[in-house]
């Protein structure tokens, strides 16, 4: 396997060379499990260990790696490595974390296209899409919707859903696919690139791990029986894994249940392209389209220029991202306030001491 097949290109051997990390072998995590790494490179793999230096010099989660980063490593015996230094990411694909003020959760790093994933049965959600759209944008990925499981409904059902799809999406392909029955399967196969990577996103039993072992044509990922009541498969995989093709890598995800939102402005600006452009047309600048005169996104509503469920989903989101930026700000501050008590106690000890 050559590096490029991992995804390796010109501007990571550059910042390889100028930070120095010329003496050590590169890999890529393919996969995450609490503080052990397993690392690939073009060769081999390796279940690789932080450095303790760099352990300890890490401020927060995002000095640590992740799935998807690009590393520096040695071998210290058989198959063992130790992780000297993450490379600079081209991008971070994360969420809010769960039960957690202000603090992001990593999904994935240096993904090229988000494949999101849902079924037509009861996954079928656009406000969810729109919400996995936004998360891509604002990461600068390239959305990719799949639309999985079409053997289970009627043809003239199918179309329905991509019209209401496309009345609320625009400029994002979208794929209809069966794992059953092959449909749409060699449209997903053409569209894979060598050395891009590609995120699969969406919740549990949609068919992600099915739809892997379909493009690699082996039961790499373990999938769980399809329960007859609820036309759903149970959820299987439970943490990140990076899986190399012919053409293209792909990241397995586990289901997400909540999809919290972090500082996606630009995110939603790009999803919700249509009611950015009203926007601007709005009497004020801090508008905030929901009872202010002259504002011009609230009379596209009243029109019916506007789609109600797009706007509706929108301010929720809006919402979202401001009360995670607030509980942001407020953990910062509690994280200063802690700096600074521990650094005047340290400092009171060694009055002490003296």
């Amino acid at each position: 396997m050559a590096p490029e097949d991992l995804g390796y290109n010109k501007e990571l051997e550059e910042y390889r060379k100028e930070q120095g990390l010329d003496s050590f072998e590169v890999g890529r995590v393919i996969s995450e499990h609490k503080d052990r790494y397993t690392v690939k490179t073009d060769t081999d793999e390796f279940d690789s260990e932080l450095l303790g230096n760099l352990r300890f010099t890490a401020s927060n989660r995002y000095d640590l790696p992740a799935v998807g980063d690009w590393v520096a490593i040695s071998e210290y015996d058989e198959n063992k490595g130790l992780i000297h230094a993450v490379f600079s990411r081209k991008s971070v694909l994360e969420r809010k974390a769960v039960g957690k003020l202000g603090q992001t959760q990593i999904i994935a790093t240096n993904i090229d296209f988000g494949l999101i994933v849902q079924s037509v049965n009861r996954d079928f959600n656009i406000n969810r899409l729109e919400r996995y759209l936004t998360i891509c944008n604002a990461s600068n990925i390239d959305p990719i919707v799949v639309i999985s499981k079409v053997d289970l409904i009627e043809k003239p059902h199918l179309e329905e859903l991509l019209i209401q799809i496309n009345e609320r999406i625009k400029n994002v392909p979208v794929f209809a696919i069966s794992n059953q029955t092959q449909l749409g399967i060699d449209e997903i196969k053409s569209m894979l690139m060598k050395g891009k990577t590609y995120c699969l996103l969406g919740s549990s039993g949609v068919g992600k791990s099915t739809l892997i072992n379909t493009l690699t044509g082996t039961q790499l990922m373990h999938t769980g029986e399809i329960s007859q009541s609820i036309d759903r498969g149970k959820h299987v995989t439970s943490h990140r894994e990076l899986i190399v093709l012919e053409n293209g890598i792909l990241i397995d995800n586990p289901g997400m249940r909540e999809v919290g939102l972090t500082n996606v402005s630009e995110g939603l600006e790009i999803t919700f392209d249509e009611i950015s452009k009203l926007a601007r047309n709005c009497k004020f600048s801090d508008c905030t389209h929901t009872n202010e005169k002259e504002c011009a996104v609230l009379a596209a509503l009243e029109n019916e220029e506007l789609d109600a469920d797009s706007y509706e989903n929108f301010m929720k989101m809006e919402k979202e991202k401001m009360h995670f930026e607030s509980n942001e700000q407020e953990r910062k501050k509690k994280d200063k306030d802690l700096g600074k008590l521990i650094k005047n106690i340290k400092k009171q000890r060694k009055n002490h001491k003296f």
